[in-house]
């Protein structure tokens, strides 16, 4: 039985509508389906210009009733379907043509509330005030909302008090679909730019595949991972990371160009560009190096802002982006003598130390050289790359996954795609030397042990696979979340995810829930 002691009036007031319901025979929440052969969009779009089409004489259209205005023996709504809003009028002697006027006057009038999923069959007609309308000749009842909408006012097309509080609608997502539809529209620009991707790369002769979720090793990246236990194995496994070591673990196996939108995951912080669960792409390429990704890669991204805006030039934020090819080039230690006046590319560790504490970087007794070089990057660089930028050939530091640089001492062959001062793709030429690679992922394990909790574990099957020979290869990994960022002209990671990690709220039963299933 339903505690009901917590509920706010509203919700009780509804509840008691769907007992009236019930009592009258009317199910709130019928099983049988609804035939819908039209939408709001399509109404509103194709009938001025084609009033005498027949179809239009008898449609079906359903959604969620957002406004209603009582004319007596008449009533104006307005519902929203998957595509839009649309006004319908209703009149009693059209849904209750005999006698029983109770289905108009005492449902739809008084049992019917906002938020409430109808079913509305009738015609398309045009309204003396030139709004193009649906005239009901039945209505049903689809479900009954028990939950109040949030209250969104609305004048002549202007919307006031609209609902913004983030914490509400990065929780309820639903809810925020809902009141606030034209936040549909980045997520259908989102499934856009994937697809546009997923496309390209087809085209092109790509294969995607399946990685594991679950590792026994969480490799290809420098990051924390988050710890979970395999039961039936009684071990313990970690969620991925990257899926980097798998993919080229199928190029060793013969497949030349293998791709995958992995869902990784890291246990480092959040902000507005970073959630701990967040979409990859990542995609190799057998016989092709950095070059060749380069021009790739800013041809693709050309493809896209083409398809989904029809311009390679983006408005983000004060921001004009432009991703007409070919981007600019500029290699890391040239950036960063640029933006701070200091040459560090012949510097030990203890010199770095010191240009970070000239320059007021924090840094910690476990950074190496690598760590030391990204952070003066990431602090004094990064955030002013605003158009499309590469920024190449990384000291092997910084680059355990990295083939060494074919002309440069001490440097690798890899790049970093900056747009709008944040780092949208990685790549590199691959390393595909077994025994480099080892002493790569063996300097990783003296900075694990230096405490450094994102350096990269020894990978031993990888390894046994590069020892069966990995041909050259190219990859690359183009972080989704930010780029649909960039695509949709949105500031937050959270407004680019349907469902964004979030504390959980008090109360919720979250916790008992844990605490239980531990015990």
């Amino acid at each position: 039985m339903e505690n009901v002691n917590h509920l706010s009036e509203q919700e009780r007031i509804r509840r008691q509508k769907l007992v009236d319901l019930t009592g009258m025979g009317i199910d709130a929440y019928p099983p049988e389906s609804f035939l819908v052969n039209a939408t709001s969009a399509r109404i509103l779009k194709d009938y001025p210009s084609s009033m005498e089409d027949p179809k239009w004489k008898e449609i079906s259209i359903a959604g969620r009733i957002m406004r209603t205005r009582d004319m007596g023996k008449a009533n104006f709504a307005v519902i929203q379907d998957d595509a839009g809003r649309i006004q319908i009028y209703v009149r009693r002697d059209d849904i209750c043509p005999g006698e029983d006027k109770t289905f108009f006057d005492t449902v739809f009038k008084k049992l019917l509330d906002l938020g409430d999923i109808i079913g509305i069959t009738g015609y398309v007609f045009v309204t003396k005030t030139g709004e193009t309308s649906i005239h009901a000749t039945s209505v049903k009842l689809l479900s009954k909302a028990l939950r109040p909408l949030p209250v969104v006012k609305e004048k002549e097309g202007e919307t006031f008090d609209a609902v913004s509080d983030p914490e509400f609608r990065y929780r309820q997502r639903y809810a925020d679909l809902i009141v606030n539809p034209e936040v549909k529209e980045t997520f259908l620009k989102r499934t856009q730019m994937i697809r546009s991707i997923r496309d390209f790369l087809n085209a092109h002769g790509a294969l995607e595949v399946d990685t594991p979720v679950l590792q026994n090793i969480p490799g290809g990246a420098a990051a924390k991972p988050f710890i979970t236990h395999h039961n039936a194995l009684d071990v313990p496994f970690y969620l991925r990371i990257a899926n980097e070591l798998y993919l080229k673990r199928l190029i060793v196996g013969g497949f030349d160009w293998v791709y995958e939108f992995s869902r990784n995951f890291r246990n480092e912080g959040m902000d507005r560009t970073h959630n701990p669960e967040f979409t990859i792409l990542e995609f190799y390429v057998a016989y092709k190096d950095y070059y060749w990704m380069m021009d790739f890669t800013e041809k693709m991204l050309e493809k896209v802002a083409l398809d989904l805006h029809g311009t390679t030039e983006l408005k983000m934020g004060e921001n004009t982006l432009n991703f007409k090819a070919p981007f600019k080039r500029i290699s890391i230690f040239d950036a960063i003598l640029e933006f701070t006046g200091f040459d560090v590319s012949a510097m030990d560790e203890e010199g770095l130390r010191e240009v970070c504490k000239k320059l007021h970087i924090e840094v910690s007794p476990s950074m190496g050289k690598g760590k030391l070089i990204d952070e003066l990057f990431s602090e004094k660089c990064e955030g002013n790359f605003i158009q499309p930028t590469f920024i190449i050939d990384y000291p092997v530091e910084m680059s355990p996954l990295t083939k060494k640089h074919r002309s440069k001492e001490g440097l690798v062959e890899r790049f970093e795609l900056m747009v709008n001062g944040k780092e949208i793709a990685n790549a590199y030429t691959e390393l595909n030397d077994p025994i480099d690679q080892r002493e790569r992922f063996e300097e990783q394990v003296r900075l694990m042990e230096r405490g450094d909790d994102e350096a990269m574990f020894i990978d031993n099957d990888f390894l046994r696979a590069l020892e069966y020979g990995m041909p050259p290869t190219s990859g690359i990994g183009i972080g989704i979340d930010r780029l649909c960022m960039l695509m949709t002209n949105q500031n937050s990671i959270q407004d680019v995810l349907f469902f964004p990690q979030m504390r959980p709220e008090i109360n919720s039963g979250a916790e008992e829930a844990i605490e239980e299933k531990i015990e």
